[in-house]
């Protein structure tokens, strides 16, 4: 691989400490990443070399996959570690950025990739992208890559207003905006699920299947990040970017290749095709809620209002779920119900997909009374298993089912050490240069297209019964009303 110099700015932020920094480490030790290799944490703590060191070195230990390993490796990556202290507003910053570049050049003997990750504030980013454009530090689209986390833009047209700044310094090849649900094994084993394999393709359309739900649960509350989270929310925060995008992994065609660009379409045709919400018709397909003080797991949770940097009369939402139509001859009535929120029951990823139930006549009355529907369910995280629910015959004289589940477990057929971090396997492709697990310009907007009117109506309207779920619940009642009023129920997984 190419000589790599890896600029994290927010080098010093929780994000690095957490995930970057003990992923990059992983990488190094199963011997992904380029021999010729510069990471450089760029922040403005007062901080030297050794001392930053330091600091990762324990953060690695607590967040690695891999700390049996640190003893072995961690003098060989830490050679690889560098700390700048700047401010990055300021020209002298990148002034130093270019000459560190061209000296690293200058001694591999040959042109290094070069990747800006951008782990700070979000209103940094226009700053950080026009001082790398007008000092030329991105100038080879080939070589040099910038990476933006979450959330990108802050509705349709702030979006809009950055993917257009963008598009005007930089090819559309070189940004890589990161969704880290994309980078999870589970997501990822959705298209190898359903295109791999011939006995799902044929009956994954709406003339078998009653409907998809996808549960994003946390059961934290918001952790100290009540200035972020009181300009977001729940609709912000999850369901514009990682639910919207598992439902595009199980509502997509088959792609013809497994190209970037060809994967990305036909995600973005999904996202064309979910139905637009009418303002007068919100409040019968999406609900909010925020969760109150209470007690969850023998703990007292302090309501959301009640929080650090909350507004004691805050009408952010903490809960949002949403019933959608994606408007295709594959999915045509097929309704798609999706929830996100906080301090839920239980942490919970999970993608349902409920098989219509087959005709019953032919067995003897008391052999329906415990018939089931067949179901698929696909566990993203914390359990990560796929299982097929299906009627068997119980033993005895009688023909009497009973629904059963065969499981595939990543637990027992991996080995845990073996299963990659989802930012390991993110940023393996941006040195790589391999954006297909990565948001395009028109899908991020097409994204917001879709929950922008609901935000509009919302904001319009505000909440008049907020708190309105208690911790460790499953939401508000009315999200229980929202999917019952079809008939249905949410669905969760049973313990492991």
């Amino acid at each position: 691989m190419s000589p790599t110099i890896i600029y994290i700015f927010g080098g010093t932020g929780d994000l690095a400490h957490r995930k970057l920094i003990p992923a990059l480490f992983n990488l190094f030790v199963d011997g992904y990443l380029p021999e010729k290799l510069l990471i450089v944490g760029i922040g403005r703590s007062e901080l030297g070399d050794t001392a930053y060191r330091e600091q990762l070195r324990k953060s690695v230990k607590q967040f690695s996959r891999r700390p049996e390993l640190l003893r072995q490796h961690w003098k060989r990556f830490l050679g690889h570690l560098r700390f700048s202290r700047q401010d990055l507003s300021q020209d002298k910053a990148y002034k130093e950025m270019s000459a560190q570049v061209a000296a690293f050049e200058k001694q591999q003997k040959e042109p290094a990739q070069v990747v800006f990750y951008m782990s700070v504030a979000p209103q940094l980013a226009p700053v950080i992208a026009k001082k790398l454009y007008r000092h030329k530090l991105c100038s080879d689209p080939a070589r040099h890559r910038m990476v933006f986390e979450k959330p990108f833009g802050h509705d349709l047209e702030s979006a809009r207003a950055l993917n257009e700044l963008l598009r005007k310094l930089f090819a559309e090849e070189q940004i890589y905006r990161i969704d880290h649900f994309l980078g999870k094994e589970t997501v990822q084993n959705i298209l190898a699920l359903r295109f791999a394999n011939a006995l799902f393709e044929p009956i994954w359309n709406g003339n078998y299947i009653d409907y998809v739900q996808i549960t994003a649960a946390e059961t934290v509350a918001i952790e100290n990040r009540g200035s972020y989270y009181e300009s977001s929310g729940a609709l912000r925060d999850m369901v514009q970017n990682h639910v919207l995008q598992m439902l595009c992994m199980i509502a997509m065609e088959a792609p013809i290749s497994f190209e970037a660009d060809e994967i990305r379409n036909k995600k973005l045709d999904v996202l064309q095709a979910i139905r637009r919400l009418q303002p007068e018709d919100v409040h019968q397909h999406a609900v909010r809620g925020q969760y109150g003080p209470g007690w969850m797991k023998g703990k007292k949770v302090p309501g959301y209002r009640a929080e650090k940097n909350v507004d004691p009369g805050s009408n952010v939402e903490t809960f949002a779920a949403l019933k959608l139509y994606v408007d295709t001859w594959r999915w045509k009535d097929v309704p798609f119900y999706v929830r996100t929120g906080k301090t839920m029951a239980e942490k919970e990823t999970l993608i349902t997909i409920q098989f219509k139930p087959a005709p019953d006549y032919a067995f003897p009355q008391e052999a329906a009374q415990t018939w089931r529907p067949n179901r698929l369910s696909i566990a993203i995280a914390p359990q990560m298993d796929i299982r097929l629910r299906f009627q068997a015959k119980q033993a005895g004289p009688h023909m009497v089912l009973r629904p059963v589940d065969m499981v595939f477990s990543y637990a027992e057929k991996n080995e845990e050490d073996r299963q990659p971090e989802a930012y390991e396997t993110l940023l393996q492709d941006v040195i790589e240069g391999d954006a297909t697990l990565f948001m395009r310009a028109d899908q991020v907007e097409a994204a917001w297209k879709v929950i922008a009117p609901v935000m509009e109506a919302w904001a319009a309207r505000p909440p008049v019964d907020f708190p309105n779920y208690a911790p460790g619940s499953w939401g508000p009642e009315d999200a229980e009303g929202l999917i019952a009023r079809d008939g249905f129920n949410w669905v969760t997984l049973p313990e492991s």
